[in-house]
């Protein structure tokens, strides 16, 4: 089972690479202590802390010759990971630095 979706790439979670904090988007049924193997292993960086949220999907409506279709959108898991200071992780490049 891959534990890792994706990285977020977002306004809000590139401030905080600077500070060491890196957001992924992550399976739901991960705990902290997958998610913390998962990353050391596939970037080779040393992991201090971990924050996980979990979202509901947003509801979403529009308008169709049947009438109104509406749903939602799938809900996913999203984890804050601090890492050690002078690690970092480049998602460019795809290589990593530890001190």
């Amino acid at each position: 089972m891959e534990i890792l979706k994706r990285p977020l790439i977002t306004e809000k979670v590139t401030q905080q690479n600077i500070k060491g904090v890196y957001g992924f988007i992550v399976e739901k049924t991960a705990n902290k202590i997958q998610i913390k193997e998962e990353v050391e292993s596939m970037y080779g960086v040393v992991v201090a802390e971990i924050r996980t949220m979990r979202y509901l999907g947003k509801k979403k409506s529009r308008s169709s010759k049947g009438g109104v279709v509406v749903g939602r959108k799938a809900s996913f898991k999203k984890a804050l990971v601090q890492l050690k200071e002078g690690d970092f992780i480049d998602f460019y490049s795809n290589e990593t630095a530890a001190s």
